[in-house]
């Protein structure tokens, strides 16, 4: 586990924090990080999402 976080692009993400007989317990999965085009992807369609919502609030807000 420790030399795959070591590695580059990989990184451990906490899923679940719990205490447990008097433990703080932590669930940890291990994660790659997304690709360039991943991230311009991503970048792009939430952009799209947010131009949507604006369109759809003006609208709304032109009725009134």
């Amino acid at each position: 586990l420790t030399s795959r976080v070591l590695e580059r692009g990989f990184t451990l993400v906490p899923l679940k924090l719990y205490i447990k007989d008097s433990l703080a317990k932590v669930e940890v999965a291990l994660a790659k990080g997304k690709k360039l085009y991943d991230k311009r992807e991503s970048i792009a369609r939430h952009e799209t999402e947010r131009e949507i919502e604006r369109a759809i609030k003006g609208q709304k807000l032109g009725r009134r």
